[in-house]
């Protein structure tokens, strides 16, 4: 049998057992637990998505920090990059300009050990002695960089 509000009492008691006024503290009660579940389950919802918001926010601002990390890190490594950079450039400079050197001394070698050879040939009474000429060149690495 229908309630009058248009639900089912769901009771196994028979509807019309009791007097109007009982069926409708019945339907009341029902209702007044209902909207009680109701606003307690909202409740629960609310602090649910409350708690999810503030997990969501503790999480932002963890990624928040490891961002300005890893762009103090790449800052940092950039800097390190470029003073690796400018350090390899002067040593490609200093490369080329011992090169150089090794290159002119190479000829001044070639140079003396021809002209060493010709005055060997030419000299008659042997008092001329050249062999210092055959002497590596030797020069420590202090004494080819200015800076």
């Amino acid at each position: 049998m229908a309630s009058p509000g248009g639900t089912s009492s769901g009771s196994s008691h028979p509807l019309n057992s009791g007097s109007g006024e009982d069926l409708q503290a019945i339907i009341h009660l029902k209702k007044l637990k209902r909207m009680i579940s109701n606003r307690e389950s909202a409740r629960r919802s609310r602090m649910r998505k409350q708690q999810h918001l503030d997990e969501l926010m503790a999480q932002a601002n963890q990624l928040r920090k490891e961002n300005r990390q890893l762009l103090t890190n790449l800052s940092l490594t950039k800097q390190h990059y470029a003073a690796v950079e400018y350090e390899n450039s002067v040593l490609r400079a200093q490369v080329m300009e011992l090169s150089s050197r090794l290159q002119s001394l190479d000829e001044i070698l070639d140079y003396l050990n021809v002209s060493n050879m010709s005055v060997a040939d030419t000299s008659t009474s042997g008092a001329w002695n050249c062999s210092y000429m055959n002497q590596p060149i030797m020069a420590s690495a202090d004494t080819m960089f200015y800076y």
